[in-house]
């Protein structure tokens, strides 16, 4: 899998959270049922001050790797404050290995993780994530941050 090696700035996020792990039974429906709230009326359509509207999935708190327990987060970046349903996060500012997939969103987020879990990539376990460039679930566009060393 092809990728580029980027700098990024510490970045302010607002959204919901739950722990869970990747060979967790109920993990689908974990990470599911957080993107179903966020797109609920209390979600999305509520959260004031998005700079630039793309959803995230946040991967953060790591017990150890990707067999760990994690924090999975979806929210937006924001700039100012939210109301208090809202939890409030911070990517951190870092090296980072950006990679682009595309197609069916369910799919090829899926593959790709399985395909990372097998790159001998030098990862922080910090924090990691999905930012969507479009909400077409049949041909979307989904930029995944990896954070290295």
């Amino acid at each position: 899998m092809e990728y580029e090696i980027i700098q990024l700035e510490e970045m302010t996020i607002a959204g919901f959270t739950a722990r869970t792990n990747n060979l967790s039974p109920d993990m689908g429906a974990v990470i599911g049922g957080l993107w179903q709230r966020f797109f609920s009326p209390e979600g999305y359509p509520a959260l004031p001050c998005k700079t630039n509207g793309k959803t995230l999935g946040i991967y953060t708190d790591y017990e150890s790797d990707e067999k760990g327990d994690y924090t999975f987060m979806t929210g937006c970046a924001v700039n100012g404050s939210v109301p208090d349903a809202f939890e409030v996060r911070k990517i951190p500012a870092g090296r980072y290995a950006r990679f682009t997939v595309c197609g069916n969103m369910h799919t090829v987020v899926g593959e790709f993780w399985q395909k990372l879990w097998q790159m001998p990539l030098d990862r922080t376990y910090v924090c990691d994530f999905e930012e969507y460039q479009n909400a077409d679930p049949e041909n979307c566009e989904v930029h995944i941050y990896i954070g290295i060393k």
